[in-house]
């Protein structure tokens, strides 16, 4: 497949791009740049030095891919700080991701979205419009962020977590001060709208911490903390659909939409990958 390159695009050396690839108005990519197949690159994105992106993947208008990292203003050179976006990955309008990072395979990013540099995000991971991911952290597989999400670094979310909107993990205990301590949340856990996890604290396997909480302790497995401060009250288990009256968490056997189980069931999934 011919590639649809506007005359416009400004391109520095070393420039390798694939086949079947769009890069529309107003781009700039510059040195040591691999474009895979099938990716698609709209209008005024900026790509610096040493930038790979994978097959099929979409960068939206007015992205900036390899942002540079702080030892640009030391002298105003731009270092040799790799960025690898992986494949099938959906990059959306105005997002910022900056260097010294490598991405896995279908990354979603909503608008106005920054990453900053060192931060190791796995496959499948969905980040929403306007979040902010401040590096140093590690965010694994199938973990859902909605929108206006801040996460501090050091942070540690673990595969199939959710953190829902205006959630803010934080890191500093003795703001200011240089001891940064992570909050790290564990698998299938689920922090709802609004709430405040402060540094160091652990969201236990599949919690859930209720919208607008504040949590100062760390929340045991398969709990329910709400609150300011929050407070543990009995397990999620208990937990019934209003409409239904159906037990709804652990909330894996109930729900699959962009799961690995999705369209088998988590049982027979678990049962098939030996989790």
């Amino acid at each position: 497949m011919a590639n649809c390159i506007d005359s416009s695009v400004v391109m520095g050396e070393n420039v390798n791009i694939g086949n079947g690839v769009t890069i529309r108005k107003g781009c700039i990519l510059e040195d040591n740049i691999t474009i895979g197949d099938n990716v698609f690159i709209d209008y005024d994105t900026i790509i610096h030095s040493n930038v790979t992106i994978d097959e099929g993947t979409t960068i939206g208008a007015r992205c900036i891919l390899g942002e540079y990292v702080v030892d640009f203003y030391e002298d105003r050179i731009n270092k040799v700080h790799p960025l690898h976006i992986g494949k099938e990955s959906l990059i959306r309008s105005e997002t910022i991701i900056y260097g010294d990072n490598d991405f896995g395979d279908y990354l979603q990013t909503g608008h106005r979205v920054t990453i900053r540099e060192q931060a190791k995000i796995g496959n499948h991971v969905r980040i929403g419009t306007l979040s902010d991911i401040q590096g140093h952290c590690e965010i694994q597989d199938y973990v859902n962020m909605h929108s206006n999400v801040h996460i501090g670094m050091k942070s540690v979310i673990k595969k199939y977590a959710w953190i829902f909107p205006y959630v803010v993990l934080t890191n500093d205990p003795n703001p200011p001060s240089n001891s940064l301590m992570g909050v790290t949340i564990e698998e299938y856990a689920i922090v709802a709208t609004g709430s405040v996890v402060l540094p160091g604290k652990v969201i236990g396997n599949g919690a859930l911490v209720g919208a607008g909480s504040i949590v100062t302790k760390d929340v045991s497995d398969d709990s329910i903390a709400v609150g300011n401060p929050a407070k543990e009250h009995g397990k999620t288990d208990k937990i019934k659909d209003s409409l239904t009256g159906k037990q709804v968490y652990p909330w894996k056997y109930s729900f699959d939409r962009g799961m690995p189980w999705e369209g088998i069931g988590y049982e027979k999934w678990e049962k098939e990958n030996g989790q």
